[in-house]
């Protein structure tokens, strides 16, 4: 296996458990009406989720260049962790 397929596969496991986790997550806030649970799901899809969907989704669509894909993923990540920091203070 060369490096490539490995990391492609650890980025489509990232994907899918961090889905499964901001499903879950997105789930109880509804089912309990908890702004932190719904806070944490948009948290953790931001993180995990989003990124690979710029990269592997958004990038080869559009035919972005490397800097707006680094600019895409790293503005996610950052409202993946105000959203995380909004879920650990509420």
């Amino acid at each position: 296996m060369t490096l490539s397929v490995v990391a492609t596969a650890g980025g489509v496991a990232t994907a899918c458990l961090g889905t499964y986790v901001a499903y879950l997550a997105y789930d109880g806030g509804r089912r309990n009406g908890s702004q932190t649970m719904l806070l944490l799901a948009v948290g953790v899809a931001c993180i995990a989720v989003l990124p690979y969907v710029i990269a592997y989704g958004v990038t080869p669509l559009l035919g972005l260049s490397d800097a707006a894909t680094v600019f895409g993923v790293t503005v996610a990540h950052l409202v993946g962790l105000v959203a995380l920091a909004g879920s650990v203070t509420d």
